[in-house]
């Protein structure tokens, strides 16, 4: 080694200036993650001690609001009587716009009774605490206790039974009626008439009608004798046309004595009362025939052809009732109607 050619390696320290940001971002990251890992875990919750601002939200109210026994009260004899409305339309008149409107009022009130009483009425308590089993008997007193303070402040208990008795009464009546709609059709009893074989046939006055009283061209309207002048099955109406006329099935070709029919009066279409006899008296017009026309929807029905629908909305032919002429030349049934008396759609279930 040359003389005055000397190097001296010296180890120089690093330049703290470039990396100091990198590491001072580094060190603030890891202290956020610490501190989330610690939040998350719990771990600055001082066991025993709330943290500051922590509070218990542990309260409790009793007494009812003024007038939500009454409120309560009101909306279930409200249940009981739509229901009771719903039960009563299933029966008499089932009409599914009435059914839903009174079924879902009755739902309504008892929905609106629950939320005053659970709003209004019951003792509100907010409270946290846990709940572990019973596993000891003498822990069930403490329970039942509890129990029985839920029911502090409400009046009138007797009083609220008897609504909710009366309200349970009427839901649990409306959901078990529509069973019955489930079994056999009521329709049997639509097709149950006054008459029966052997009745006189008798005017509004309740005179006796002789088959010298019906003329060809007119007809008139008549009665079983001793029934119910507004029972549905009981009017019918009687004509007369030329017995060689007649194209009656061949099961009823008895059953027009001397060209004497009837018919029931109520129109199967809608069920109004057939006041109209179309009886032909021009030539140019007779090949239509006789006919009994109902002025509601002007169904017409051809009474030589067995009361078969010749024009309108009705569904199905005049129900027929035969006759027979007794010795006295009275008018009277030779048997019950030939079909049920009413609206086709009656029947529709079936």
């Amino acid at each position: 080694m040359a003389a005055g050619d000397i190097r001296v390696a010296v180890d120089r320290a690093p330049d703290r200036r470039a990396s100091g940001p990198m590491r001072g971002a580094a060190r603030a990251l890891w202290r956020w993650l610490v501190a989330i890992v610690l939040l998350r875990s719990g771990a600055l919750r001082r066991r025993g001690r709330p943290l500051p601002g922590e509070v218990d939200p542990s309260e409790r109210h009793a007494g009812a609001a003024r007038g939500a026994d009454l409120a309560v009260v009101v909306l279930l004899l409200a249940t009981a009587l739509l229901a009771a409305c719903f039960a009563a339309l299933f029966v008499l008149e089932p009409d599914t716009q009435l059914l839903g409107l009174a079924l879902g009022l009755a739902l309504g009130a008892l929905a609106a009774a629950l939320i005053v009483a659970g709003r209004r009425l019951v003792p509100q308590e907010t409270k946290v605490e846990e709940r572990p089993a019973l596993a000891r008997p003498d822990q069930l007193a403490p329970a039942a206790e509890q129990l029985r303070a839920g029911a502090e402040g409400i009046t009138r208990r007797r009083l609220l039974g008897a609504a909710a008795g009366a309200a349970g009464a009427g839901i649990a009546a409306a959901a078990a009626i529509p069973v019955a709609a489930l079994g056999p059709g009521i329709t049997d009893q639509l097709s149950r008439t006054p008459w029966r074989a052997g009745r006189r046939l008798v005017d509004e006055g309740g005179t006796p009608v002789a088959a010298l009283e019906v003329r060809t061209g007119s007809f008139l309207t008549a009665f079983p004798e001793g029934a119910q002048q507004d029972d549905l099955g009981a009017a019918v109406v009687v004509v007369r046309v030329d017995p060689a006329m007649l194209r009656l099935p061949a099961p009823r070709a008895g059953w027009a004595p001397e060209g004497i029919l009837a018919y029931s009066k109520i129109c199967t279409h809608a069920a109004c009362a057939i006041s109209l006899y179309r009886s032909p008296l021009n030539p140019s017009t007779e090949s239509r025939g006789p006919a009994l026309v109902c002025p509601c929807h002007f169904s017409t029905f051809d009474v030589l052809e067995a009361g078969r629908v010749e024009f309108g909305p009705a569904g199905r032919p005049l129900p027929q009732l035969p006759l027979a002429i007794d010795a006295a030349g009275v008018l009277r049934a030779a048997g019950s109607l030939s079909d049920a008396v009413g609206p086709a759609w009656w029947g529709d279930r079936r």
